[in-house]
């Protein structure tokens, strides 16, 4: 359980507002570089600034649920994500994303595709996800393995997510049985999972609430088990 001190320093914290919104619209309007040059004081104060605010709140609530799992409010190489997009490979080639990204991850993390926690912004969508995506194929594999050595405990640990506390399990998966498993296997659904992400929407107004902290910091503790269930399994200590 999170400590009383943890709680009373989540409260009455307002660090987004109106105005990230606001400003996220507006580059949706006008992603294009001379409009957001000419607009990064805006980026700096309404966005950038109110999300590393936010991220170093976290860290103590953070800790609390795992002291494996880093909040780094730094402007590069920490928790939030990059505004820059990687305009090399898709076709879209506008060159911002439209949404805040922060991402908590594991210590050992070399990059995304590791466990983490997850808070996304933008005006339309506003969510918690835990879990990991696109992990890479051994990481997989030994989601996979455990999940069919202890199918009770993955099961609980979907149930309690779902049932009680309203997350939604997400992500892609495989048209056929993965290598080395039955296609009759009783959770067979289960282990054609690419990804395995737990994800809990919000309403675009609660991110100007005083308590957004507390709520995200509840989140990530009902997410817990399934964090240390994916942890396990790759061998990272949670």
């Amino acid at each position: 359980m999170l400590e009383t001190v943890t709680i009373l320093h989540l409260r009455g914290i307002h660090m987004f507002s109106k105005k990230t919104v606001k400003f996220l619209k507006d580059l949706e309007k006008n992603n294009n570089r001379d409009w957001f040059n000419a607009n990064k004081h805006r980026y700096e104060d309404d966005v950038r600034s109110p999300a590393l605010e936010f991220i170093e709140a976290m860290g103590p609530a953070l800790h609390k649920v795992s002291p494996y799992f880093d909040a780094k409010a730094k402007k590069v190489g920490g928790s939030l994500m990059r505004v820059y997009r990687d305009t090399r490979f898709g076709n879209d080639k506008t060159p911002y994303k439209t949404n805040i990204g922060i991402h908590f991850r594991h210590v050992r993390a070399k990059d995304v595709h590791a466990p983490g926690f997850y808070v996304h912004i933008e005006p339309k969508d506003v969510f918690f996800g835990a879990g990991i995506w696109r992990p890479e194929s051994s990481s997989l594999k030994a989601i996979r393995t455990l999940i069919d050595e202890h199918p009770k405990e993955w099961l609980s640990i979907k149930r309690k997510l779902t049932a009680r506390s309203d997350f939604e399990l997400q992500g892609d998966s495989l048209k056929r049985a993965p290598k080395g498993f039955p296609i009759d296997h009783p959770l067979i659904e289960e282990l054609k999972r690419k990804d395995f992400i737990a994800v809990h929407p919000l309403s675009v107004s609660t991110i100007s609430e005083a308590d957004f902290p507390k709520q995200i910091a509840k989140l990530m503790k009902a997410s817990a088990p399934l964090m240390q269930f994916l942890c396990t399994a790759d061998d990272l200590s949670f």
